[in-house]
């Protein structure tokens, strides 16, 4: 954490250290801020990601594909960190990922591209209110209509 803060212009030592101890805060590890890296599970590890990309105060965050290796339990529970954040620091966020209900849950647009060469095919609103559960009636059926028109467009491809 505090390597990363190095790099950001004008914060003495002191902000570098408060700003760390804030941002491990707010994703619920600050009590490991002393760990090595081969102490944090795998949930863990990504929780320092974000509170450190988030440490230098950036105006976009991208976060590309970063829960596919987690398992289930861990993602959810990232979800709910990644709203909550959202909701207090209203950072404009570019969430990759090949999840339709992760997108669905984490976004307030939902953007289908196509493969080869990458173009912008289609775009959801998501006008559900937050904090939104995956696990929900109505997460799920804006996750089953972009399913299906995403399955449309690769049955398009494959067909021809």
């Amino acid at each position: 954490m505090l390597f990363g803060l190095k790099l950001t212009p004008g914060l003495s030592s002191a902000e570098r250290r408060e700003r760390a101890e804030y941002f491990l805060e707010l994703v619920g590890l600050k009590r490991f801020m002393h760990s090595n890296v081969h102490e944090l599970s795998g949930g863990m590890k990504q929780r320092v990601a974000l509170a450190r990309s988030l440490a230098p105060n950036p105006s976009v965050l991208l976060m590309d594909e970063p829960f596919a290796a987690l398992d289930a339990l861990t993602r959810e529970q990232l979800y709910g960190d990644i709203q909550r954040i959202w909701s207090q620091h209203r950072k404009t966020i570019v969430f990759v990922t090949h999840n339709v209900r992760e997108a669905v849950c984490l976004g307030d647009r939902v953007i289908l591209f196509s493969p080869n060469p990458g173009r912008i095919r289609e775009e959801f609103s998501i006008p559900l209110p937050r904090a939104r559960d995956i696990n929900s009636v109505d997460l799920a059926r804006y996750s089953m209509e972009i399913t299906r028109v995403l399955k449309g467009y690769v049955q398009t491809e494959v067909t021809g």
